[in-house]
């Protein structure tokens, strides 16, 4: 996900200050994985150097304090962003299919590679699960969206173990 995109579509709703700008990031996006304060700045700096955000200053005590504000080309941009598709990932380079034909190139038992695989997959599904079951509708829509991909794999790991002795053949 694009960070820049998800500080302007926060600021759509009026200018905010980095810290507000973090806070409702972490709420609604960051799921366990926050936005880091330096992370929020520089993107803030790369969105104003492109004239997609612009500084308010605020009258006060103390230091200076900044609001940015979204500019007419930063929603014009927004726009775009979330009116064009996101490509799908077909995943043709995957690593577990790397270490599958390699653990058959060495003499390596390549089921125990998918068996490892397999645990672990079921082992964050449940974890998934229970988070799902714990949440708010955020939390269960991010979690269905990787529990469906977890279930993809679970079957390309199935249909790889069930065909493995034809792989072995063409690869050796």
């Amino acid at each position: 996900m694009s960070v820049g995109y998800a500080i302007l579509g926060l600021l759509e709703n009026g200018p905010r200050h980095g810290y507000d700008l973090k806070r409702s990031y972490d709420e609604r996006f960051g799921h366990g994985r926050a936005l880091h304060y330096g992370q929020v700045y520089s993107t803030l700096a790369r969105l104003l150097k492109n004239g997609l955000v612009e500084v308010e200053s605020e009258p006060g005590e103390g230091p200076d304090r900044k609001r940015y504000a979204i500019t007419t080309a930063g929603v014009t941009d927004m726009e775009g962003w979330l009116g064009t598709p996101e490509k799908p990932e077909p995943y043709l380079q995957s690593t577990l299919y790397t270490k599958v034909v390699l653990a058959l190139l060495t003499g390596r038992d390549a089921a125990d590679v998918l068996d490892g695989q397999r645990t672990e997959h079921l082992r964050l599904m449940r974890e998934l699960t229970r988070r799902k079951t714990d949440g708010d509708l955020a939390d269960q829509l991010i979690c269905d969206h990787a529990l469906f991909h977890l279930e993809a794999d679970l079957r390309w790991l199935e249909l790889t173990a069930a065909r493995l002795d034809q792989l072995a053949a063409r690869v050796r």
